[in-house]
């Protein structure tokens, strides 16, 4: 039996495959950080985390400050990957006026399995400072102090964390956040200090409203901001025009109109009309007749300004400082009054209690209405489980897959084999 061999391979381009390298996948675990333009005494610390304590990685400069990291992901069920590959050098020699291409062969693509980067953002030094000059943890300190007095006082203090505090180029930023949340007096030649809760408070509020003038992002404001101030349609009832007129005689002209009055052109019309939102613009929020647009606007910005707090209580507070927060700004002397927008939060969820009674008393077949919460949990969960089925999916060999598409109708499961003979009759 004859056999027809392969044709031979060029040995041009069996050298061109050879030259190329192939992408190797990494087998230890890499991870992709984005950083700024810093100095040359700039590196990756451990820091201990202001609402936690644990320790975390961070970018530290002297010159620029503290940058924690801010992971960017794709979806869990988009899977994606990272090409790193190498990349050539150019340049002119002295003597020749020509570019000459230095291209190193050792080095070869790779590929990460994560596509996640890992980007440093600013952070202050001075939710760093909060936990270590806090009166919380070792009550009694409430006397002007200099801060390496503070710093020295602290035994278990993180080597990393310590170094940071005693950077010369970096002691001058310190000192002047430490200045911003606590009382301090002059001592001969040292500077002394002294925690300030209300000095704390007020510099939140000054960040929350910056964070409020500079706007939050789409999807963050259609979540947080427009979904919470937004008032229910309440169902109206409208009573067909035709009822208080006399209907024709003639049972074909009746059918007739109520078609018309029945058909969608008709209902469209008798209903609101609907605004077409440009792309990339928020849904605007519904609200009750009446509403005053000065004080809507006023209470949209104490709702902004509520959020962004919330947002640094739960990133960068402890969960004591986090408690004595909230008693100062429900306080009477509170330098922020959020008594406008615990109003009109507390008037929208009578509407919305109102607006789901009325629903369910003038339809019985109606089902329970979901919350919000409840029906991110069910997506959440249906997208989990179209997660898994893909998985299982790819994972099938193609074998598995065509014996799924054999017919077994009639057959016998492979069970009834090895099952239990009946008992004999005895004759």
């Amino acid at each position: 039996m004859k056999t027809r061999s392969a044709p031979a391979k060029d040995k041009k381009s069996e050298t061109t495959e050879q030259s190329q390298p192939k992408a190797l996948v990494s087998e230890t675990p890499s991870k992709t950080f984005i950083l700024p333009s810093a100095s040359d005494n700039a590196r990756l610390l451990s820091l201990p985390q202001p609402q936690s304590g644990e320790l975390s990685r961070y970018f530290f400069c002297p010159e620029r400050g503290l940058y924690e990291f801010t992971v960017v992901a794709p979806p869990a069920h988009m899977a994606r990957s990272i090409l790193f590959t190498p990349q050539t050098h150019q340049f002119t020699l002295p003597s020749e006026e020509q570019n000459e291409v230095i291209d190193d062969s050792s080095l070869k693509p790779t590929i990460t399995k994560k596509a996640e980067l890992f980007v440093a953002t600013p952070i202050d030094a001075m939710f760093f400072m909060v936990p270590l000059l806090a009166p919380f943890s070792k009550p009694g300190q409430s006397l002007f102090q200099p801060l390496d007095d503070i710093i020295d006082s602290n035994d278990d203090m993180p080597k990393h964390f310590r170094q940071v505090l005693y950077d010369e180029t970096f002691r001058s930023s310190l000192l002047t956040r430490v200045e911003a949340i606590c009382d301090s007096v002059e001592a001969g030649d040292e500077k002394m200090f002294r925690f300030n809760e209300t000095k704390l408070v007020k510099e939140l509020i000054a960040k929350a409203e910056r964070m409020a003038d500079r706007g939050f992002p789409v999807t963050l404001e259609e979540r947080f901001i427009r979904q919470t101030l937004a008032t229910p349609l309440m169902s109206v009832k409208r009573e067909d025009v035709v009822t208080s007129q006399e209907l024709p005689e003639d049972s074909e002209e009746a059918s007739k109109l109520e078609e018309r009055q029945d058909s969608p052109s008709t209902v469209a019309t008798n209903a609101t009309p609907s605004v077409e939102t440009p792309a990339g613009e928020s849904t605007p929020v519904p609200q009750p007749p009446g509403t005053d647009s000065a004080a809507l606007d006023h209470v949209t910005r104490l709702l902004r300004i509520s959020t962004a707090l919330n947002y640094m209580k739960e990133c960068y507070l402890p969960d004591e400082m986090a408690a004595r927060l909230d008693e100062i700004l429900a306080s009477a002397e509170s330098p922020l009054d959020l008594k406008p927008l615990k109003d009109r939060l507390k008037k929208i969820a009578e509407l919305r209690a109102q607006a789901l009674e009325s629903r369910n008393m003038s339809d019985f077949t109606r089902k329970r209405a979901l919350d919000d919460e409840e029906e991110d949990v069910r997506a959440e969960k249906k997208r989990k489980k179209d997660e898994e089925e893909k998985k299982k999916k790819a994972a099938e060999s193609q074998a598995v897959k065509n014996l799924k598409k054999v017919n077994i109708s009639g057959m016998q499961k492979m069970s009834a084999f090895f099952a239990k003979a009946p008992p004999k009759k005895k004759t």
